[in-house]
């Protein structure tokens, strides 16, 4: 691999031995993938922030990098934390935990890295440009950069994004590289698509389907960014779908070659297969939206059905603190916690320990979560879109 005179010193130790650490990790990290050289990165996202996920052993190798003076050469944000960082006592998060998460928080802090903890930076300041080379680690926030917006990322590890953030590098290969970018199976969709839920459900289907390959969609061309958030999400979760095309649609569609691929059929016999196979129980002591972080007009969504209402049982809607705060200005929040419920900030129900705070089954509208919550946080899961979650508990 090329490097340059600068990117020798960094090997050599020229810079200190935490610049020598991580970029020795970057550098062996491109040998395995043959990678041509370093390029520099506009900005990072770092996944490995909730102290559900790192513990005790990534705390400490936080801390240390902290004590050490690491500091971030881009602009870097953070993946969701375990817990609402300011509200976390208000809405039942366990004292030890957010213990262990704040130590968490501080030693980010100290590295230069913005502690918007989101899954969505590009709705709360961090929105990089067209086939802009960043370094994101959040399986749909790689999805959303690579495929609506046509920035260029890898999916990142946690220490490989760190790394990143630091050197202010990423080796040259994979989704960064033209080529690599190309649609390899074709998927015809007809199937009326209305709700996030909806798109939930397809991306479930299609990753379960594809595994890693890029798939080009043909049927639909009337999506928002919301309903694109959704369905990138579940295709990285159920698979490991990077990145996709969307016919007249998103921004490297009509520049990609799209000739003699394999086609997948789906309609909407898929989809309700999908809905009854992701639906595991039948009362949810809570429901949590927000998987992707939502966005303004989602909170909007929720505040317009609750608007008046009293709650049976508590309802969540999982944001960054950006998008809490414009929610707050609007009266959003105090419509949504008057009928009982919560916009929580700086987390969401994958991340979060709920199972520690007695919950067994929770409702959500998230093909993403579908995936993840049975096995992460012992949940059976009532998947549907949010009119029939919010109307089941009025």
């Amino acid at each position: 691999m090329y490097l340059t005179k600068e990117e020798e010193n960094f090997l050599d130790g020229e810079e200190g031995e935490v610049m020598e650490r991580l970029f020795r990790l970057l550098v062996r990290l491109g040998d395995i993938y043959g990678a041509d050289k370093m390029i520099p990165v506009g900005s990072v996202q770092v996944a490995g922030v909730s102290y559900k996920s790192i513990g005790d052993p990534g705390t400490e190798f936080l801390e240390d990098m902290a004590s050490n003076d690491a500091k971030v050469k881009v602009l870097t944000y953070l993946n969701p934390a375990g817990m609402d960082l300011e509200n976390w006592e208000k809405i039942g998060f366990p004292k030890d935990f957010a213990k262990n998460q704040l130590r968490i928080m501080k030693a980010f802090k100290s590295m230069g890295i913005v502690i918007t903890s989101t899954c969505t930076p590009y709705l709360a300041g961090n929105l990089p440009r067209f086939r802009e080379h960043i370094a994101w680690s959040e399986s749909s926030a790689v999805s959303f950069s690579n495929s609506v917006i046509g920035a260029r990322t890898n999916r990142e590890g946690g220490p490989s994004a760190l790394a990143a953030a630091i050197c202010g590098r990423t080796p040259n290969y994979g989704l960064h590289l033209w080529e690599k970018r190309q649609p390899t199976i074709k998927i015809k969709v007809d199937a009326e698509l209305e709700f996030a839920s909806d798109f939930g459900a397809l991306g479930y289907f299609v990753g379960k389907q594809v595994k890693n390959k890029i798939p080009y969609f043909t049927g639909f061309t009337n999506a928002n960014t919301d309903q694109l958030k959704a369905l990138g999400a579940a295709m990285a979760a159920s698979g490991a779908v990077a990145l996709y095309h969307i016919e007249e649609l998103t921004p490297e569609a009509d520049l990609v070659e799209k000739e003699g691929l394999e086609e997948v059929n789906v309609s909407k016999k898929e989809l309700d297969e999908t809905y009854n196979k992701l639906n595991s129980g039948k009362d949810p002591d809570v429901v949590i939206l927000g998987c992707p972080h939502a966005s303004l007009r989602e909170i909007s969504q929720l505040s317009d059905l609750l608007k008046g209402k009293k709650l049976k049982k508590p309802v969540w809607i999982c944001t960054s603190r950006v998008m809490k705060e414009a929610a707050d200005r609007m009266g959003f929040t105090e419509i949504i916690e008057k009928a009982g419920g919560y916009i929580v900030a700086d987390t969401c129900m994958v991340v979060s320990p709920i199972e520690q705070m007695g919950y067994k089954t929770t409702g959500i509208n998230s093909g993403k979560a579908a995936n993840y919550l049975p096995g992460f946080c012992k949940q059976d899961v009532v998947f549907a879109n949010i009119n029939k979650l919010i109307e089941a508990q009025l």
